[in-house]
């Protein structure tokens, strides 16, 4: 039985990261609250985010909107969406699409993290 959808956030102390972590399955039927979770982050001007897909076990062409509809946004006030922890097969799904080619997709939170904290987070 899959997991429902959950998506937490957490603020890191150092550099204004917001950390989305995402469990479950993200598809038509989700993707509105994940959007909710991204705007409330941009809203409060939180635009070093972090998804953490490490309970992630499936997104459909709904939640990958989701990230695409708000890249732009992000990137103009000079933050950054940075996508770690994916499982494998939601890995595959993403590199097949070109989104390594868009995003930094890494191994790790904490990687993820370094990137924002190295070299001013590569004002983007």
């Amino acid at each position: 039985m899959p997991k429902p959808f959950n998506v937490q956030v957490t603020r890191e102390p150092a550099g204004g990261v917001s950390v989305l972590q995402l469990e479950g399955f993200v598809d038509a039927h989700t993707a509105a609250d994940f959007e909710r979770a991204i705007q409330e982050e941009v809203d409060a001007a939180q635009v070093k985010l972090i998804v953490d897909g490490a309970g992630l076990t499936y997104i459909s062409s709904a939640g990958l909107g989701v990230f695409m509809g708000f890249i732009e946004e992000v990137r103009d006030r000079g933050g950054d969406i940075k996508i770690c922890s994916l499982i494998p097969k939601v890995r595959q799904v993403f590199e097949l699409l070109g989104f390594h080619k868009v995003y930094e997709i890494l191994d790790d939170r904490d990687a993820a993290l370094r990137r924002f904290t190295e070299a001013g987070s590569r004002e983007v």
